[in-house]
C-alpha cells in the first residue's frame, strides 16, 4: 500500500489545455445546459487530472461541451455548491453527462464514471504529500454516490436531499450544501455577505 501511495506512477495527463485558458471562477453555474444529445458524448472528452498536487486557478468546466443525457439511475447533481452546515464554506463544482462526473473541489479534479470500477474511477492525488489515490465510485439505488478508495470501503458519500447536496466524509462529518451561481469573490466577502458573494438565484436550464 505504501508503494501505491508514494511511488505508483501517475497516468499521462490528458486534461484538455483549454480548461486552463479561461477563468472558471467567473462562470455562471446556475446556467445549466440541457443534456439533449446534441453535442459530444462523455467518451469523446479526454479525462481530466489534477495538475501537480493541486491547482491554484479554478479550471473551466471539463464537460462544458458534453450533451449526453444522464444514464438511468444517475441523479442530476450539477452545479456549484457551498457548505452551510458541517464544513461551512466548503465549495465544490459538479459536472455530469452520461454516467460521468467531474467534481472540482479543494484544488483537486475528480473525473470518473459512476460504474463501481477502479478502471473508470477517480485517479487522484492528496495534498499536502501528493500521495496517490484511486477510487471506484458507485451510485446506489437512491442515486447517492459512494467513493471507495481502492474499491475497499465506502469513504465519502454525496446525495441530494430536496434542494441541498449532502456530503458525508469518512470522519462522519455531514456537510449540507446550498446551490450558488458564482464562486465567492473573496473569503472576507463571503463571511460578510454570503448571499451577495455566492449570487444565489434559481437555476436556469437551457
Amino acid at each position: 500500500m505504501a508503494y501505491l501511495l508514494f511511488f505508483w506512477p501517475r497516468p499521462a495527463d490528458t486534461t484538455e489545455a483549454r480548461v486552463w485558458y479561461g477563468k472558471g471562477d467567473q462562470v455562471d453555474y446556475c446556467d445549466i445546459q440541457t443534456l439533449n444529445g446534441d453535442g459530444l458524448r462523455a467518451s469523446e472528452i479526454p479525462k481530466a487530472y489534477t495538475p501537480g498536487c493541486k491547482f491554484d486557478v479554478v479550471p473551466m468546466p471539463i464537460l462544458a461541451n458534453c450533451r449526453e443525457p444522464l444514464k438511468d439511475g444517475i441523479v442530476d447533481m450539477r452545479g456549484l455548491w457551498r457548505g452551510v452546515t458541517g464544513r461551512i464554506g466548503h465549495l465544490e463544482r459538479i459536472e455530469q453527462c452520461g454516467d460521468r462526473f467531474v467534481i472540482t473541489v479543494g484544488g483537486l479534479i475528480h473525473d470518473f464514471r459512476a460504474d463501481a470500477t477502479l478502471a473508470n474511477g477517480a485517479r487522484d492525488v492528496n495534498p499536502p504529500f501528493c500521495t496517490n489515490f484511486a477510487s471506484a465510485i458507485r451510485s446506489d439505488s437512491s442515486g447517492a454516490l459512494q467513493f471507495r478508495p481502492f474499491n475497499l470501503f465506502d469513504a465519502v458519500e454525496r446525495r441530494l436531499e430536496d434542494d441541498h447536496l449532502v456530503f458525508t466524509y469518512i470522519d462522519g462529518i455531514e456537510t449540507r450544501m446550498e446551490r450558488i451561481c458564482h464562486y465567492p469573490v473573496a473569503k472576507s466577502t463571503t463571511e460578510q455577505n454570503p448571499e451577495k458573494a455566492g449570487n444565489i438565484r434559481p437555476v436556469a436550464r437551457q
